[in-house]
């Protein structure tokens, strides 16, 4: 780890914490602690290169500010991730190269990530190794998938899915839409992005009508269905878990600043973990959203489509002793073309998909529908500072811009000039 103290906290799907790791957290001697959730994406070894190159800039930006003393943790949760996804400035084995067909390591995090479901996950690598040209092959990939995003019955997650009103967002096109019907429009989405899974095909003249092409897209359905689920445990461990993990250290170490910080689906998590803080716990002092995989309009108390309905987030912001800074940028297509595509309601059709702003994600174009949200370039922000409350989008394309497809620029988040929009956030040092 780059960084010095640093801790890690621990979740469980239900969001029990490591009892353990609790305690010695409550007994880190700083003044300000920075707290960063990993994405839906990530494996724990994965989560700890990411924390250490994020952090590493900390201690220079601050070597002028000798009263802080900053502690550093990430919260680690089961999530996984599929290899083929580049991540900027990691070493080659921590990606591999895009394809159809699901490897060994992705296979063995599903099937660690979802108990008993070890032969669903063979079948369905052995569906998208043999690509079988028939509509009843997809059939059964999209009811296989599918399978691992249900809920048991009377399980915790079903009630943290929705970033919406349940009748504004359901049911997504992902978990119902005719699968090959969702495989094609997958497909051609990746073609968007830029995405190459195989060799071009010859030809074919099969009964099938080249529908092998078309397997690409059911990769795609796999990784968004998995999505799915991770979004709800996503809210699961920030409501009952982080946040009442910061509602302990509030009362234990009253006088420790904390700085959250989530990427992709860990945006997620730490927006919700507001929702399990505690009344009158004001030790959160700021939250930064990085690339943010749920809605844009999360934090609305009035929808422009649905005006008498809001986020599930809204009125959230209030318990922030600080400022709610979404960054965002153009270049991640992993929210800019896919997401609206598994968000949308079956039966829109992909063009409407893209352009229908209810299925925007927070990371592709900041806070929406809350009032008096300015919205600054990065250089407006690291320039002028931050407001020092309410919700904040800040435009981070002009650092957060590399990365292949498919996912574009949604993993270059390590960058010294988001370790100073954190710090602007918090008020932390000069």
């Amino acid at each position: 780890m780059s960084v010095r103290p640093y801790r890690e906290i621990t979740f469980d799907a239900d969001g029990d914490v490591n009892a353990g790791q609790r305690d010695r957290l409550a007994e880190t001697d700083v003044t300000d602690l920075v707290m960063f959730a990993h994405g839906w994406n990530n494996s724990p070894s994965v989560a700890a290169q990411l924390y250490s190159a994020f952090f590493a800039p900390f201690p220079g930006l601050l070597a002028h500010s000798p009263g802080v003393r900053l502690g550093y943790v990430g919260v680690v949760w089961p999530s996984m991730r599929f290899t083929d996804e580049p991540i900027p400035d990691f070493r080659p084995s921590a990606v591999a190269p895009v394809e159809a067909r699901l490897d060994k390591a992705t296979q063995d995090a599903l099937t660690e990530l979802f108990p008993g479901h070890t032969e669903t996950v063979e079948r369905l690598a052995q569906l998208l190794d043999e690509q079988p040209e028939s509509e009843a092959a997809f059939a059964e990939f999209g009811m296989l998938a599918r399978q691992l995003a249900e809920v048991p019955p009377g399980g915790l997650e079903a009630r943290f899915t929705d970033d919406l009103p349940q009748d504004e967002q359901s049911p997504p096109a992902v978990l119902y839409e005719n699968t090959l019907a969702m495989c094609r429009r997958f497909s051609l989405a990746l073609d968007e992005t830029g995405a190459v899974t195989e060799k071009p095909a010859a030809p074919s003249f099969s009964l099938g009508g080249g529908l092998k092409t078309v397997w690409k897209g059911a990769k795609e359905l796999l990784r968004q269905t998995t999505y799915y689920a991770m979004k709800r445990r996503a809210g699961t461990v920030g409501e009952l878990g982080l946040g009442p993990l910061l509602g302990q250290l509030a009362r234990s170490s009253p006088t420790v600043r904390v700085h959250l910080v989530g990427h992709s689906q860990g945006a997620r998590l730490v927006s919700f973990a507001l929702r399990g803080l505690p009344d009158g716990a004001r030790n959160v002092k700021s939250l930064t959203l990085l690339q943010g995989a749920f809605s844009h309009y999360a934090f609305a108390s009035s929808l422009p489509h649905a005006p008498h309905t809001g986020g599930a987030l809204c009125t959230m912001d209030h318990r922030v002793d600080g400022p709610v800074v979404a960054c965002y940028s153009r270049h991640d297509s992993a929210l800019g073309v896919i997401y609206p595509l598994a968000s949308s309601l079956a039966g829109d059709s992909a063009t409407a998909a893209g352009l229908d702003k209810r299925w925007w994600a927070m990371g592709h174009d900041g806070i929406q529908a809350v009032p008096r949200t300015p919205r600054l370039t990065l250089d407006e922000a690291l320039r002028d500072g931050i407001p020092g409350s309410g919700c904040v989008s800040v435009d981070t394309a002009s650092v957060v811009r590399r990365g292949g497809p498919p996912s574009g620029a949604h993993s270059d988040i390590c960058h010294a000039e988001l370790a100073r929009v954190v710090l602007a956030a918090g008020r932390i040092g000069r």
